[in-house]
């Protein structure tokens, strides 16, 4: 009589191909199985009365061994919420850095906070950072490094400053009541931030957190700018800079927004030739009338025109209008944009010494002069340059000893300079109008068009900018470009693709404005010296050590720092030593023009190399749709909501291990969309992978590893090769998580987890965990893997998910009770468990398997005889180890097929069933170091 034991089999087996070939490979050919069904009272179908199923099954399932275990499937509401806290204060969360920072380590693992800014409430930007820093923090502490993290906080600027005036504003209050206030609103911030970070699990030390605000980070910073200016790189000087006529304040270019869909009134101006270049007044007949064409977006900047910029090697016209005899000057290349006559050409370099007509100033002239800068993308190829309000026109007026004359008050208004006509008119509005008015006057307006293009805008206040000169504190920045550019060759950053992005904005930035005319900053950057000239710049903190003469000669100067400064001077405030480097510095993509650039010029300039050793740029968050989070669209996601659940009976309450788990799972380094799909999602990864913990840690009740287990040398192959898996999958998640790629360390989990658990193991030790004796070795052997795949599987998904893994490891076997899993290390695999030879062995068994459940689909294998013919040969010797007699109903091939009963044979039998399947098969057997041919 044949027993045909019965087995869950799930029929989703990946094909076993996905072993690497290491060395060469082994083909055989002649390899066949048949099937058939098994006949006997053991075969479950119709043998047994209804009656008495009952009574058998209650029998039979007191002699079973099923799971046990407390460890729930399921949390969610109140329960998962009350969990995760109580998880935190049971396993000390919140005294776990401080323990690491104390034990000793080999390695230090230092990643640098970069300051959020303290001017409101936490949100899923802010959960995407630092929960990110804390997943790649919390692997390097459980490998066994020394974690240096100090979470800190950008507590100075305008933002704050207005956020906390709120609708009082700034007037009837001193600078000191002034920054009283935007103290207070930067801590309350800080508070809620705080409480938030810790929530959602990130490890630090919370009483020990910097601040910009605080006396020791302005001292350190101070002497960064001390040394900086010592050599020579930070000067002060009259030039143009970006200014907000809103903030009334200067801006640096990282503080811009442009934005795409500014509207400006362009006009076509002519500037009358009132002296001919020398090399074009004779020979050309009477050009008494000619004019020079120019094109301009800002118009209200024609009054402070000081000259008239050319290309040298481009050509240019005498053009006539086709409306009257007018004859105008412009670049060939655009005269297909007006409706003209050529008269003649010549060459830019013809221009020099060529004097116009100032078209709103009586008896002002003007001269042309030559210029690099000058383009015919767009215009007429020759351009109205106004030294106060263009970069480049700065830069000519500095060339040719030009006047910087500014008719611009810090709101963005004329001042008397310009004339009773425009002063106290805004340039952007009614001094714009006034200007084309004045235009029009003078007969000097050809043409004004709506001209649609980007333009800067202030980034806080969301209104558009102006370019002005104000004496102004800068940093030489094209003098550290070729030193900081040298340095990031030493960086690495992630993605790649972002390096040319940092080089591109250090490219375009010539000096960098570091001052700024606010209340709320560090206010003690700066002393002027009166007597003496160049000034002695010194910080209050240096004052009394400075030999720069008596304290009378000074005044306080009444600028404050640019935060950019501020918080770009953190790594000589936080990193432990003045040459140490951080491994990592993490942040949006909003930094690759803000901290990341003023960190690298800040240390190059004064240590000669990048504070970093790394740098990980990641994307934004957005709504599900892709758009950008805004309050007027309602796609606000916020991270409190996420976690504790909305307002809405809707809206339910994920906990932090789901919003920790969309950060890992997201592709971080592009857009990271999140949305009610993207949370159930997660929510429902995190249901499975529980129901595979609840399986484990079931089969686990009773079983104590350090007195039960069973030595690998003595387990059975399947279990054997279940620990080379294990040791494989291990070194994955490692690398994965070693590369700042939380979702492939998901993704790997995941697959291990359906691939080689679920719809191969599980489904093929059932009957050994459940039917077994208890302390058989088989089931022994069976325990000891579970142990350690429960044990590896824990402490992988650790890092992402801090909560879940230690209320498993509270259920796990093998430890002390009051022992913390992030306390106990990494994933602890050994070289033991790779075994080449036993590797070949099952998975030649896994490729027969495969072929014979694939032809007995959705039907039980357990019903079905298996004889299995192989030639003689490697093979067959392989398939011979793990079944020594010719037929078994209980050996580990039987095991691994799932059949009844499993015959291994050189040859098929020639009396076959009449309804045997018959099925063949060749196989690739990977056999590492060895090449065999056979045929």
């Amino acid at each position: 009589m044949l027993l045909c034991r019965v087995s869950t089999v799930s029929q989703a087996l990946a094909r076993w191909g996905r072993r690497s070939q290491r060395g060469g490979g082994l083909f055989h050919r002649a390899l066949s199985f048949s099937s058939g069904r098994c006949h006997g009272v053991g075969s479950g179908e119709g043998s047994t009365q209804p009656a008495a199923a009952a009574s058998t099954g209650t029998l039979y399932r007191d002699t079973v061994l099923l799971p046990r275990t407390e460890f729930p499937m399921k949390l969610s509401g109140q329960k998962l919420l009350d969990r995760e806290v109580q998880i935190q204060q049971e396993c000390g969360f919140a005294e776990l850095y401080s323990w690491q920072r104390e034990r000793k380590a080999k390695k230090e693992f230092c990643l640098h906070d970069g300051p959020p800014y303290a001017n409101g409430d936490p949100h899923v930007g802010h959960a995407l950072n630092k929960i990110l820093k804390d997943i790649r923090n919390r692997f390097e502490m459980l490998r066994g490094r020394q974690v240096h993290y100090i979470p800190g906080w950008d507590c100075h600027g305008l933002p704050i400053e207005l956020k906390a005036l709120g609708d009082l504003g700034s007037s009837g209050l001193s600078p000191l009541q002034i920054r009283q206030k935007a103290r207070e609103f930067a801590e309350g911030a800080i508070a809620r931030q705080k409480a938030a970070f810790q929530r959602w699990g990130v490890m630090a030390d919370w009483d020990q957190c910097y601040y910009t605000f605080d006396g020791a980070y302005e001292a350190a910073q101070l002497k960064v700018f001390q040394e900086m200016h010592s050599k020579g790189f930070i000067y002060q000087d009259y030039k143009p800079v970006f200014w907000s006529p809103s903030s009334r304040t200067a801006l640096a270019e990282a503080e811009l927004e442009y934005n795409p869909e500014h509207v400006s009134r362009a006009i076509y101006a002519t500037f009358p030739l009132v002296t001919l270049p020398p090399k074009i007044a004779t020979g050309k007949g009477s050009l008494e009338s000619v004019s020079v064409l120019v094109w301009t977006t800002q118009p209200w900047t024609i009054p402070t025109n000081q000259a008239v910029c050319y290309m040298p090697n481009a050509q240019y016209s005498v053009v006539k209008r086709a409306d009257n005899s007018e004859l105008l000057l412009v670049a060939t290349e655009r005269t297909a944009t007006l409706l003209t006559f050529l008269i003649f050409l010549l060459q830019g370099s013809q221009l020099e010494g060529g004097i116009c007509k100032h078209p709103t100033v009586p008896d002002k002239q003007v001269p042309l002069l030559p210029a690099n800068h000058v383009t015919m993308a767009k215009g007429t190829g020759l351009v109205h340059t106004a030294p106060a309000h263009g970069m480049e026109d700065y830069s000519v007026a500095s060339q040719f000893k030009l006047s910087v004359e500014c008719m611009v008050d810090e709101d963005g208004k004329f001042t008397e300079l310009a004339g009773p006509e425009l002063q106290n008119l805004s340039v952007m509005t009614e001094g714009t109008d006034k200007v084309i008015s004045m235009l029009k006057e003078s007969g000097a307006l050809l043409m004004e068009e709506r001209c649609v293009h980007s333009y800067p805008y202030d980034w806080r206040t969301k209104q558009p900018v102006v370019i002005r000169p104000s004496k102004q504190w800068f940093i030489n920045t094209a003098s550290l470009k070729d030193k900081a550019k040298e340095s990031l060759q030493k960086v690495r950053i992630l993605p790649e693709s972002a390096r040319s992005s940092l080089l591109a904005m250090l490219d375009r930035r010539t000096y960098w404005c570091i001052s700024r005319q606010r209340s709320w900053a560090d206010t003690h950057s700066t002393f002027r010296q009166t007597v003496r000239f160049p000034t002695s710049v010194l910080s209050m903190f240096l004052f009394c050590q400075s030999k720069g003469g008596p304290v009378s000669d000074y005044v306080r100067g009444e600028d404050v720092l640019d935060i950019w400064f501020d918080s770009g001077a953190s790594w000589a405030a936080v990193l432990e030593e003045s040459d140490s480097r951080a491994d990592a510095y993490v942040e949006g993509k909003d930094q690759i023009g803000g901290w990341f650039q003023s960190s690298l010029l800040t240390s190059v300039a004064v240590r000669n190399k990048a504070p970093y050793k790394s740098l990980v740029v990641h994307g934004f968050a957005v709504s599900e749709k892709g758009e950008k989070m805004s309050k007027s669209l309602g796609n606000v996601v916020d991270p409190d909501e996420v976690i504790n659940g909305g307002k809405d009976p809707g809206v339910p309450a994920y906990g932090a291990d789901v919003l920790r788990w969309w950060v890992a799972e997201s592709n971080v380094f592009s857009e990271v969309q999140i949305g009610p799909t993207a949370l159930n999602s997660a929510r429902d990864s995190i249901s499975k992978l529980r129901n595979t913990l609840k399986f484990l840690l079931g089969n686990l009740q009773g079983f104590d590893p350090r007195l039960q287990a069973v030595d690998p040398k003595q387990m059975h192959y399947i279990d054997q090769y279940m620990l080379h898996l294990l040791r494989e999958y291990s070194i994955k998640v490692t690398d994965a998580y070693s590369e700042f790629d939380a979702g492939r360390a998901i993704r790997v989990l995941q697959a291990f987890i359906t691939r080689d658990l679920s719809s191969f193991y599980f489904s093929i030790i059932k009957d050994r965990l459940y039917c077994d004796p208890e302390d058989s070795l088989g089931r022994r052997s069976c325990q000891t893997v579970l142990e350690e795949i429960l044990d590896g599987v824990t402490r992988s998904m650790a890092p992402i998910l801090p909560h879940l893994a230690e209320e498993v490891y509270l259920h796990a076997p093998g430890h002390d009770k009051e022992e913390t899993l992030f306390k106990s290390g990494w994933i602890k695999s050994s070289s033991v468990w790779r075994r080449p030879g036993l590797e070949e062995a099952v998975e030649g068994a896994c490729a027969i398997r495969d072929s014979f459940l694939s032809s007995i689909p959705g039907k039980n294998a357990a019903q079905y005889d298996l004889t299995i013919a192989i030639e003689p040969g490697l093979l067959f010797e392989l398939m011979e180890s793990l079944q020594e007699e010719p037929t078994s109903t209980s050996s580990q091939l039987a095991e691994l097929m799932m059949a009844a009963r499993v015959t291994l044979t050189s040859e098929l039998p020639r009396d076959l069933h009449p309804d045997a399947l018959l099925g063949h098969g060749t196989f690739l057997i990977n056999l590492e170091g060895e090449k065999h041919q056979v045929f």
